[in-house]
């Protein structure tokens, strides 16, 4: 049977193609056939956003926040919840997308060319004619990754995508009354007194027994567990570390001192004087002329008798701030003075008189009266910084070439970080009780979220093998391995025992502290003046919290005050229990005009936002928005 198809595999061959090609026009080929499969992590309106796009727009969006801010922590950009935001704002673009499109929202011609007039690097490219310099629109376009067509469609749907939400934002309207109304409410201030009740003073009371313990600790088990725990190693390649490898020789050294000795030994100075007669750019010419004819008479005189020109430029120049003292303007490098008056200044020779030299403030006549050279340092002198600079820039460039050897040689070994270790000169570092989420304080990979979630994927944990080269921080790569695993696990009473009794006083501190406060409140609501321990009176808003919580500020700003005074309590977790007695309302202080102004306006922002933020909500119901990955927990609420 095997010999009859190897003769008749051609015949084979073309009976296959018709059985599998049909089958693809019926069926379809879906995109994770040749994607490999990259999860999809949200749809909008059908269509899917899979994992590949939504780390292709973070690494975008954390490139250009590095740009912007190259000092910014990488953990910042890393973290779960910046990933996510990401991914928000991804669907965020793409519902605002399919609106655009279904609302048939264009951009005419006119538009897009009143836009593209409108960027200042765009105006810019205009010649004296008014025509466009094509080579810069393209190479403009091209610093972007695009061609100008390209450019141009990216404004285009810009503009389209934010006549969408333009048309809320720009319709929301508050009348006076409105805004003054809530205005008024989000400023008002209360006078209260405050009784507290901390659960540290109910602490003595507590009784604790073992069945007690061994109760709660039966009931909480959640409460006791200890964490999944990995001992690692790891390796990081950084410029330091590239750096440490490059040898560099004498010769290249007093080459690049050679290259660059005007550089480092500083900027030449030079003093002059000068006599100024004013005429600014936009005076009329009839005033520029005369100007111009004072500073020639001027000129002549002080070329006819040059120790004159300080008592000439006490009494001529327009300059009150060097006429006083001849005219000196002491000594300035290159970049301190308009290009005009610099260029005439750095062609003259010492003692040199120049001819009038023409800005928009009017004629100068100059006089070059000294001129500072910076001291040449030796080579030796400079050697170590030469040595530091030349390193780096050798660094930069030879990054990416080592960089690519790194992320091949602990993909090829990856059951050891020792040969790329020792090909590279790199250290191997170890850490105990590794967990999934960044320490508190760490720096370094451990630091770093994405590094963590390959060090704990289950090819690393069951086979200990490397994980891939991850990119940490501007030239920064790191891999590691785990070396040993614990899994997660509920500690044992005897182990936990302290923890337990900790917090079962804590609970129940709080606890005895709240019934307290709730019995005092109770008791002082039906006779007021038995009311005792309240603190003095002072006066809170939600912009003045006079160092107290932020709960206890909003419940005594929710109360009702329709009969004063009024009383309410708040509950402070494991702080324990606050009575709040109000005893009047507060007028707000005086408010001018332009602070009024101010509030109504940022009230109608603040309203129209609310406007844009729940339509965005009926475009993410009505393009049946799914997003999948969920919702990262921040550690604030993991602690609690």
């Amino acid at each position: 049977m095997f010999e009859s198809i190897r003769k008749h595999s051609k015949i084979v061959m073309f009976l296959l193609f018709l059985l599998i090609i049909p089958s693809f026009i019926l069926v379809g080929i879906d995109s994770n056939y040749f994607s490999g499969g990259s999860p999809v992590v949200a749809r909008v309106d059908g269509k899917d956003i899979t994992q590949a796009d939504w780390d292709n727009a973070h690494r975008m969006e954390s490139d250009r926040i590095r740009a912007q801010s190259p000092g910014i922590d990488a953990k910042l950009l890393d973290s779960p919840q910046a990933r996510y935001a990401t991914l928000e704002r991804l669907v965020r673009d793409r519902v605002l997308q399919v609106a655009a499109q279904d609302m048939h929202m264009l951009t005419s011609d006119a538009r897009l060319a009143r836009e593209l007039q409108s960027i200042p690097q765009i105006a810019a490219l205009k010649r004296a004619d008014g025509t466009l310099d094509a080579e810069a629109y393209r190479a403009l376009a091209g610093a972007q990754g695009l061609t100008p067509e390209g450019l141009e469609a990216r404004i285009r749907q810009d503009l389209s995508v934010n006549q969408v939400m333009g048309g809320v934002m720009g319709s929301a309207f508050s009348g006076p009354a409105e805004a003054r109304l809530a205005l008024d409410a989000l400023f008002q201030r209360r006078e209260i007194q405050i009784a507290r009740f901390n659960a540290s003073a109910f602490v003595s009371k507590v009784v604790v027994t073992d069945a007690d313990l061994e109760a709660y600790y039966t009931a909480h088990p959640a409460k006791f567990q200890q964490a999944e725990q990995a001992s690692v190693e790891y390796v990081v390649l950084d410029l330091d570390a590239v750096k440490a490898g490059i040898t560099l020789s004498e010769d290249d050294l007093r080459t690049y001192y050679k290259e660059n000795l005007n550089r480092l030994a500083g900027k030449e100075e030079r003093r002059a004087s000068h006599i100024l007669i004013n005429a600014s750019k936009d005076a009329p010419a009839d005033a520029r002329t005369q100007a111009k004819a004072k500073a020639e008479e001027l000129l002549a005189q002080v070329r006819k008798a040059p120790g004159s020109f300080a008592e000439i430029a006490k009494k001529e120049s327009q300059d009150p701030g060097s006429a006083p003292s001849g005219g000196d303007l002491g000594f300035f490098g290159r970049g301190a003075m308009v290009k005009p008056f610099e260029d005439a200044v750095f062609s003259m020779k010492k003692g040199e008189i120049s001819d009038v030299v023409e800005t928009d403030f009017g004629f100068h006549i100059i006089l070059l009266s000294d001129i500072k050279t910076p001291r040449q340092p030796s080579f030796e002198e400079l050697r170590p910084s030469l040595e530091a600079e030349l390193k780096q820039q050798q660094a930069q460039r030879k990054f990416a070439e080592v960089a690519e050897a790194f992320a091949n040689g602990v993909y090829a070994q990856a059951d050891s970080l020792q040969p790329v270790a020792d090909k590279l000169k790199l250290k191997i570092q170890t850490a105990e009780g590794v967990t999934r989420t960044p320490a508190a304080g760490g720096a370094g990979p451990l630091a770093n979220a994405r590094f963590l979630e390959a060090l704990f994927q289950s090819d690393s944990l069951q086979n200990k093998r490397n994980t891939e080269a991850i990119e940490i921080g501007t030239s920064v790569l790191a891999a590691g391995r785990v070396t040993a695993y614990q899994p997660a696990m509920t500690l044992p009473l005897d182990k936990a025992r302290d923890q337990v009794r900790a917090i079962y006083i804590a609970e129940k501190s709080a606890e005895l502290a709240r019934q307290e406060g709730q019995a005092k409140l109770t008791a002082w609501k039906a006779a007021p003046d038995a009311a005792s321990g309240l603190t003095a009176a002072l006066t809170v808003s939600r912009d003045r919290l006079q160092d107290q919580p932020r709960s206890v500020v909003d419940a005594a700003l929710r109360a009702n005050v329709d009969q004063l005074p009024a009383w309410t309590g708040v509950d402070l977790g494991a702080q324990g229990y606050a009575v709040v007695k109000i005893n009047r309302v507060v007028p707000r202080d005086g408010v001018d005009d332009a602070r009024a102004r101010m509030e109504r306006e940022q009230y109608l922002q603040s309203w129209a936002s609310a406007e844009a933020l729940a339509y965005y909500d009926l475009l993410k119901q009505r393009f049946k928005v799914q997003i999948k990955a969920p919702r990262p927990v921040a550690q604030a609420e993991l602690q609690n």
